[in-house]
């Protein structure tokens, strides 16, 4: 692992999502790079200088955020980046920096109270084919020593998928119990682990449920 890409707004998330995500490299020996999109405007008139007070906000979000981190000598290269969609922008990025890693707030965009995953974060992790890392408010970075992995089929279509896990459990010694549900609809041939996976494991509970 060796490129984490971190894309913050201005909420209060953005700070504890930006220490815990140069934590994370520091234990991976990873770099970070530090984002942050903003909308060009759909507005008649002089654009040119709206967008020039946004570019420069946007820039100000990613100085003050580092500021206020502590850095741990990781090497942080930081971006402000103009796009109509956000998801997009980051799908660009992922291929042009070989991105490992997302590490991303559960909530970056003023949702709701209630509801836990907001709507980009929810569509990092639908759209994107890179690996996430979701940090729940005030969540502080500690070495990961039990993971609790969840699936229905045992199948893997790609052992690639694992490579992330398979990080995580070599540097921090990790302990992994996988909950395996049997839903109505899972077929007998899906109850069989891949054996990669089931190398990974420590332990097997298997559950018969409605859904996961």
């Amino acid at each position: 692992m060796k490129n984490i890409l971190v894309p913050i707004g201005s909420n209060g998330n953005a700070l504890n999502t930006l220490q815990y995500a140069i934590d994370f490299a520091s234990a991976v020996e990873a770099k970070v790079y530090l984002v942050h999109v903003y909308s060009s405007p759909k507005i008649s008139g002089n654009i040119l200088k709206v967008e020039q007070i946004m570019q420069r906000d946007s820039k100000e979000i990613l100085k003050n955020h580092l500021n206020d981190v502590d850095t741990k000598n990781v090497q942080i290269i930081t971006s402000t980046l103009k796009g109509y969609s956000v998801i997009d922008t980051l799908k660009q990025l992922n291929k042009l920096l070989k991105i490992d890693l997302i590490i991303a707030s559960s909530k970056n965009d003023g949702a709701d109270e209630h509801i836990f995953l907001g709507k980009i974060t929810g569509n990092i992790i639908k759209d994107t084919k890179v690996p996430v890392l979701i940090v729940p408010g005030n969540t502080s970075f500690k070495p990961i020593k039990k993971i609790l992995m969840t699936i229905k089929s045992g199948s893997i279509k790609s052992i690639s998928t694992l490579d992330l896990l398979i990080k995580i459990k070599n540097t921090f010694s990790s302990t992994i119990n996988l909950l395996q549900v049997k839903t109505p609809k899972l077929d007998a041939k899906d109850l069989e682990l891949n054996k990669t996976l089931e190398g990974l494991i420590n332990k097997h509970i298997p559950s018969t449920n409605a859904t996961v």
